[in-house]
């Protein structure tokens, strides 16, 4: 299968992909992404309209308690250190763009607390410009389809997946990728009946890496104790 047959297959199962985290603005959207890290989309949902109606702009959330950012969002995972983080990105926001979310790559990760594939899922769903970022589940489908190798670190699957599809098909790939990883193809007990991506996946050979590399990490540390 190419690249473009992929992406049609899959555009078949989930013809409405799309970012999930809610937001109305540039500024609310690089919010929830960071703090969607290692927590779901519908967790960081549940928490970002009573943030942003407390604190609607960066000004406010820069001046806001700590204390009272972390009541807000405390039912989410890491909340105490997300509470820290996106408040300095506010006052980031504020020095050095005047509240304003820039949409460049080198600007957006010199703001506190954003990282590559946050500023790409800006880029790619609030400015439009083509971008790839590569989560947990971009990761897993890009290694199972064979468009990287297992061993591939986060990085190097951005650079594979941007060189093997289209350009116009990025940021369209991106949210594909994730809905397939999301809801069929599985970490964990994943949906295979009837895939379309059976006869060439390597669901196997992934696993079987993450298996040694945990059997060497495991070693590592009784050598250590």
């Amino acid at each position: 299968m190419t690249t473009d047959e992929i992406l049609d297959e899959l555009q078949k199962q989930f013809p409405a992909a799309h970012c999930e985290l809610h937001h109305r603005n540039a500024f609310e959207l690089l919010v929830a992404v960071v703090l969607s890290a290692q927590t779901t989309d519908d967790s960081v949902n549940k928490v970002t309209p009573a943030l942003f109606a407390a604190y609607p702009t960066p000004q406010d959330l820069a001046q806001a308690d700590v204390k009272e950012i972390e009541r807000l969002i405390h039912h989410i995972g890491l909340y105490r250190n997300k509470a820290k983080s996106i408040q300095q990105l506010a006052i980031s926001l504020l020095r050095h763009h005047n509240g304003e979310v820039p949409s460049s790559m080198k600007e957006l990760m010199e703001l506190a607390g954003v990282g590559r594939k946050t500023a790409n899922v800006v880029r790619s769903v609030w400015f439009d410009i083509p971008s790839f970022a590569v989560d947990t589940h971009v990761e897993r489908i890009s290694k199972r389809l064979g468009l990287a190798k297992v061993s591939d670190s986060v990085e190097m699957v951005e650079t594979k997946l941007k060189r093997k599809i289209k350009r116009d098909r990025w940021n369209e790939a991106h949210h594909l990728f994730i809905f397939f990883g999301r809801y069929r193809c599985f970490a964990r007990h994943p949906q295979c009946e009837d895939c379309a991506f059976a006869s060439f996946c390597k669901k196997d050979k992934l696993a079987s890496y993450k298996e040694q590399l945990l059997k060497k990490k495991d070693s590592d540390l009784r050598k250590v104790s």
